[in-house]
């Protein structure tokens, strides 16, 4: 009898540890404490970087399947989409071999500025890899595939959180932004070569260019790469010189050939961010388990900020070194706001969105009329921070309405003074350009808001 008290307590342990395993990850609870985006990190590597992918050789049906995964994504955040769900395709002439047919995937955001909203900033990412090197163990055929999930599965990843956050924030940017998911980038580039000489027409609109290319192991080091371009080092750098979570080291080596190359064919000044190369590069261990999550986080953090200043620059972006003016300065002494070392502060914060929500949208008022009119929109408006901090030259860019345009002026114009912004440690008129909204909210009569915020009552 002890013996079957025995057996029963082992058969009830095996199937409690067999429950238990069941319902709980080996890992623990980590992915309890997972960020929104670390959780959106881990789902883009998880499938581009999937065995059924195949490794996503540059024309195969892997490849074709994370193009349209990228589409999707892309679509569901926002960005409007400038081909097929499929992707561009393009045929590849080989000698000896069939023509081989890849794709890139391209969508934008649009800029707000109507002087810069036709100027583009690229984003671009590595879209294939090396798919699957078939082989002998023992007499048995083997297929090793080639997951890239470091390679580049990681920037792949980055390209589609980054633009999850500049289509949030599009009334932040300037100048237009490009998305492309380039394919057949193992065959010499052929993906950014065909975007800039076959499928973009207005290649010599296109300012810069941002190259994301294996960003997963960052506990080996964060790099960008710009082929020394000064106007670039010196956006780096004052993005740089903020509070950020992680820094990239500026190397005057390339870390590694990528789609950066084609476009610096075409003079256009380029920036590579990689976390560089590692031992598991083009093997069949670049698996989701090398990747370091939370430090691509970070990293995404620092590419955002550098973007937005990147397309909010005033200055000129130039793949040569010329002569300029000095650093900052504009004709009529005038300092774009993201052009300063440090920028105008709204009590305590550089943030324009702070001079918004703490200033703007507490003492706007909807003008009745307006409101009987059914009239909203979203107002431009240019204004100068003089040395003193005075709020002057306050002038409507882009209007709506007179009834709306009058009432953004009125309210900007008030503004306490602010810090004012300096260039080298010296104080400077600092022009800026902000979006003041006007919507007519239904849930409450009386009240208008944007995103759940009160911005003005008819009073």
């Amino acid at each position: 009898m002890f013996l079957s008290r025995i057996s029963t307590i082992c058969l009830f342990m095996c199937v409690f540890t067999c429950m238990a395993s069941a319902q709980y990850r080996s890992d623990g609870y980590s992915e309890l404490y997972d960020s929104e985006t670390v959780t959106a990190f881990k789902e883009h590597v998880g499938f581009l970087s999937s065995a059924a992918l195949e490794g996503r050789k540059a024309g195969s049906a892997g490849e074709k399947e994370a193009a349209e995964y990228v589409y999707g994504c892309l679509k569901e955040y926002g960005v409007e989409m400038l081909c097929m769900q499929q992707g561009d395709a393009f045929g590849i002439s080989r000698d000896g071999a069939d023509t081989l047919t890849s794709r890139n995937v391209t969508g934008f955001v649009q800029g707000y500025d109507k002087d810069l909203r036709n100027r583009y900033i690229v984003v671009g990412a590595r879209l294939d890899n090396l798919g699957v090197n078939g082989m002998t163990v023992d007499g048995r055929n083997v297929d090793q595939i080639y997951y890239g999930a470091n390679g580049n599965a990681s920037g792949l990843a980055m390209l589609l959180e980054l633009a999850r956050k500049v289509s949030t924030n599009s009334i932040l940017f300037r100048r237009s932004v490009i998305f492309v998911a380039f394919g057949a980038s193992s065959e010499t580039f052929a993906g950014a070569w065909y975007f800039l000489n076959r499928s973009f027409s207005d290649v010599a609109a296109i300012d810069a260019m941002i190259n994301l290319d294996m960003l997963g192991t960052g506990d080996n080091g964060f790099y960008a790469y710009t082929a020394s371009n000064a106007d670039l080092n010196r956006i780096l750098s004052s993005v740089s010189a903020e509070l950020q979570p992680v820094r990239p080291e500026l190397v005057s080596y390339e870390p590694y050939p990528s789609d950066h190359r084609a476009f610096y064919s075409k003079e256009i000044p380029s920036v590579y961010f990689t976390t560089g190369q590692y031992p598991e590069h083009n093997t069949s261990r670049d698996t989701w388990s090398i990747v370091d999550f939370p430090m691509m986080e970070r990293e995404l953090e620092y590419i955002y900020n550098f973007t937005e200043s990147l397309a909010n620059t005033g200055l000129p972006l130039s793949f040569r070194p010329v002569e300029t003016p000095q650093k900052g300065q504009t004709r009529d002494d005038v300092v774009a706001y993201y052009d300063c070392d440090q920028r105008p502060m709204f009590l305590n914060s550089s943030d324009p969105r702070q001079f918004l929500q703490r200033w703007v949208y507490q003492y706007l008022k909807y003008p009745p009329q307006a409101v009987k009119d059914g009239i909203q929109g979203r107002v431009m408006v240019d204004f100068i921070i003089d040395k003193d901090g005075n709020v002057t030259d306050v002038r409507v860019a882009r209007g709506v309405d007179p009834l709306l345009d009058e009432e953004a002026v009125r309210v900007i114009s008030a503004s306490p003074k602010w810090r004012p912004g300096r260039v080298n440690g010296n104080k400077v008129r600092t022009s800026m350009t902000i979006p003041v909204e006007f919507m007519l909210e239904k849930k409450s009569e009386g009240k208008f808001g944007i995103n759940g915020r009160v911005i003005g009552r008819n009073r």
